[in-house]
C-alpha cells in the first residue's frame, strides 16, 4: 500500500510539473498599445476620450453627407472586421465603425470592467459628439446585443436597426437557450478555474477554432487574420475586460421581450444558416420578437456575413436600406 501510494504521488507532481512547464511555456505577455498601432493603425484612425477613462478608437469614413451607418463588432473582434463592407458602402454611406472598450486598439485604463450599459453609453457618446442625431445602428454578434440594448434606450436616434447573427435577446425562462455552439473557448469562459488561465496564456489555438467555427469556409480564416485577434486579445488588460463580459447585470426576460414589441424602428436581421456559433434559429426568434422586421437568412454561410460573403450581404444591406428611404423618414 506505501509503495502504491508513494507511486501515486510521484504521479501527482509529474503532472503539476507538466502543467507548469505547460504554463510558463505558453505564457504571452501583453503588446503595448503603441507596438499595436504600429502594427494595425492608419491614416483613418481617430481617437475620443470618454468621461470613464476610456481611450476609444473609431474610424468616420464614406460619403459625409450619405445616411450614416454605425458598425458595432463582436465579442474579441474589432473594427477591422468591417472593412469589405466600408469599401462597399462608403459611396453612398457615412460609415462609422468602433473598437468597444476591451478591444482593437481602444485602451482602457486599468482594473476597467466593462458591462453591457458601458458598450451601449461608447457608441451613444461617440455619436454625439460627432454630431449624429440619426443614422443605422448595424451589430454582428455581442455587437448586435449592444445594438438592440442601445435601440431599447435610444431608439428615436435610430433610422434603422440591423442584427447580424446577433446575440438574441433574453426569453421567457424556458423559450429558448441560448448557447455557443461548438466554440471552445466561450465553453471555458464558463467555467471558474480557466479564467484566471486564459488572462495569461497564449489563446491562439482557441481563437483559430472559434474562426473555424465561425467563418465555415477555413481558407478564410487566414495566418494573419489569427494573429490580429491573438495580437489584440492581448493589448493591456483586454483578457481582464472579455473575461468581465461573460458576466455582469442580467436582464429580466419578460421586460426585455415586452420593450422589443414595442420598438417601431425599421429592423433587418441577417443570418448565417451554417453559423457555428448563434444557431440560425436565434435569428428568427429574434426577427419574430420585433414587429415588422426583414428576416435574410444566408445559406451555407456562418456568423459573419460581412466577411464571408461581403459582396452580398453589403448589397442586401443597401438595398434593404433604400427600400425603406430611411433617410427621407427623419
Amino acid at each position: 500500500m506505501t509503495s502504491v501510494l508513494r507511486l501515486a504521488g510521484w504521479a501527482v507532481v509529474i503532472v503539476l510539473v507538466i502543467a507548469v512547464i505547460g504554463f510558463v511555456t505558453m505564457s504571452r505577455a501583453d503588446i503595448p498599445y503603441a507596438t499595436l498601432q504600429a502594427q494595425y493603425g492608419d491614416a483613418s484612425d481617430r481617437y475620443l476620450d470618454l468621461p470613464n477613462g476610456v481611450h476609444l478608437h473609431y474610424r468616420d469614413q464614406g460619403n459625409q453627407s450619405g445616411e450614416p451607418i454605425v458598425l458595432v463588432h463582436g465579442f474579441a473582434a474589432s473594427l477591422y472586421d468591417w472593412q469589405d463592407w466600408v469599401t462597399r458602402l462608403s459611396g453612398r454611406y457615412r460609415v462609422i465603425s468602433l473598437d468597444l472598450p476591451g478591444h482593437g486598439l481602444t485602451e482602457a485604463p486599468k482594473g476597467y470592467h466593462a458591462h453591457m450599459d458601458d458598450l451601449v453609453g461608447a457608441v451613444d457618446t461617440l455619436t454625439t459628439k460627432l454630431g449624429v442625431t440619426h443614422f443605422v445602428l448595424v451589430g454582428n454578434s455581442m455587437g448586435g446585443g449592444v445594438a438592440w440594448n442601445y435601440a431599447l434606450q435610444h431608439q428615436a436616434k435610430l433610422d434603422g436597426l440591423v442584427l447580424e447573427d446577433s446575440v438574441p435577446p433574453p426569453y421567457p425562462p424556458g423559450q429558448g437557450v441560448k448557447t455557443k455552439g461548438n466554440v471552445l473557448i466561450f465553453n471555458l469562459l464558463q467555467v471558474p478555474a480557466f479564467r484566471g488561465i486564459l488572462t495569461r496564456v497564449d489563446l491562439t489555438p482557441l481563437i483559430r477554432q472559434g474562426l473555424d467555427a465561425a467563418f465555415i469556409n477555413h481558407n478564410l480564416v487566414t495566418p494573419a487574420l489569427v494573429r490580429r485577434y491573438s495580437d489584440f486579445s492581448r493589448a493591456p488588460g483586454h483578457r481582464e475586460i472579455l473575461l468581465a463580459l461573460q458576466d455582469g447585470p442580467k436582464a429580466d426576460p419578460a421586460a426585455v421581450n415586452a420593450a422589443l414589441g414595442k420598438l417601431t424602428v425599421p429592423t433587418l436581421v441577417m443570418h448565417g444558416k451554417a453559423d457555428g456559433v448563434i444557431r440560425w434559429w436565434e435569428g428568427l426568434r429574434t426577427s419574430r420578437a420585433i414587429p415588422g422586421s426583414t428576416l435574410i437568412l444566408y445559406d451555407g454561410v456562418g456568423h459573419v456575413p460581412m466577411e464571408q460573403i461581403p459582396d452580398k450581404s453589403a448589397a442586401d444591406l443597401d438595398g434593404w436600406i433604400q427600400s425603406k428611404s430611411l433617410a427621407a423618414k427623419r
